[in-house]
């Protein structure tokens, strides 16, 4: 089972986890999408957008009409979502115009403490 792990680092840290890898030679053994913020993963992890992951998850590359009718919404607000979930680097879209979230499991992780 192929698992992504979306959690909350700041930038140093993500960029410190790059060095070590580099330094290492050796990758992480699962995927991950770091946000700079709790505020940050919610703004973009919307309820919706957290039904249309779970609708990908495992199908492979889908077009944007397949994903509407997988959730049971119109395909412009899908469309919007989507979008979204490109520009925050959660999907990806394929040669062929479609989307794919190239997952089977998704992990959320943070940790919140006292300001």
């Amino acid at each position: 089972m192929k698992t992504v792990t979306l959690d909350v680092r700041s930038p140093e840290q993500a960029a410190q986890d790059f060095v070590n890898a580099w330094k290492s030679g050796k990758a992480r053994k699962s995927a991950r999408i770091s946000f700079a913020a709790p505020e940050l993963l919610w703004k973009v992890l919307t309820a919706k957008r957290w039904e249309i992951l779970k609708a990908m998850c495992g199908a492979g590359p889908v077009t944007v009409r397949e994903v509407a009718r997988r959730v049971g919404r119109d395909v412009k607000s899908v469309h919007t979502d989507l979008a979204a979930l490109l520009n925050a680097g959660v999907l990806d879209k394929t040669e062929a115009g479609q989307v794919v979230f190239p997952y089977d499991a998704v992990k959320v992780e943070f940790l919140l403490q006292a300001a």
